[in-house]
């Protein structure tokens, strides 16, 4: 049985297809967190990709006219950071990844080095050399953890898709035989770093995840046991419901129409 939106206390929003398409804010976004706003409802930004930080995908946002702050924005690179600072004893990590993962893993009190670590920690690493692969499996071999920041295979571009964390991943993990933890979307790990930020007094069960993508946005929420909420403006399409597993609780054209339900449903 779906939850009533009026008993949702926190938002978990993806960003690109849901809020934003490239640089355009989709209509009825202002709308849609300007309610969140009078409300005091508290929502956090969601996004698998690693190579960049919070920063700039806040300055992204403020770009198109959503002034936000950094602390409301998630990547898998910062619940990556959290997850090994709070749910591990890893504190050396040696990096494959880009300056943005490495800022953020930094920031968060992690010790970055090249020999006597505790973990790899791979994310989409668009910096990535032969001489960082032949480390990391030299330290993996050597009885290193192996953390992934996401499992996404390809990323999307306007050339066409690319390498992603996922690919590079596989490559490490067929060189050694070691597989890594994965922590971004649609894994559970995700939503549990999440609601850390957010703060105690927040579950799953009174949340939910907004997005465009069957196979993560709506798979981690169902996994994770947020309330689920299918926006159509970026990848999904309506007739591919029918063959799904990753069935959401709701489904909105957009999200100026979740915002119009809200505001019915006060």
């Amino acid at each position: 049985m779906r939850r009533p939106l009026r008993s949702i206390r926190a938002f978990l929003m993806d960003m690109d297809g849901t809020v934003y398409l490239g640089r355009r804010l989709l209509p009825g976004a202002r709308a849609f967190f300007r309610l969140l706003d009078r409300r005091g409802i508290p929502y956090l930004f969601f996004t698998n990709n690693s190579s960049r930080d919070r920063f700039l995908y806040r300055d992204k946002l403020a770009g198109m006219g959503l002034a936000v702050r950094a602390e409301q924005i998630v990547t898998s690179g910062e619940a990556t950071a959290l997850y090994l600072t709070t749910c591990t004893p890893h504190r050396r990590v040696y990096v494959v990844g880009t300056r943005s993962l490495e800022r953020e893993l930094r920031a968060a009190g992690l010790v970055l080095a090249d020999s006597n670590v505790d973990a790899v920690v791979l994310g989409f690493d668009t910096t990535l050399t032969y001489a960082k692969l032949e480390r990391a499996c030299h330290l993996l071999r050597g009885g290193a953890a192996f953390v992934a920041t996401h499992p996404d295979r390809v990323c999307p571009t306007e050339r066409g898709p690319v390498p992603d964390c996922g690919s590079m991943s596989a490559l490490l993990t067929a060189a050694t035989g070691v597989r890594p933890l994965v922590i971004g979307k649609p894994q559970r790990l995700m939503v549990r770093m999440a609601l850390r930020k957010l703060g105690p007094g927040y579950r799953a069960a009174e949340a939910a995840i907004v997005g465009d993508r069957l196979y993560t946005d709506i798979r981690m929420g169902r996994r994770a046991g947020l309330a689920t909420i299918l926006v159509l403006s970026g990848e999904t399409r309506r007739e591919q419901l029918a063959a799904t597993r990753d069935v959401p609780d709701y489904v909105f054209p957009s999200i100026r129409e979740l915002a119009e339900a809200l505001k019915r449903d006060p």
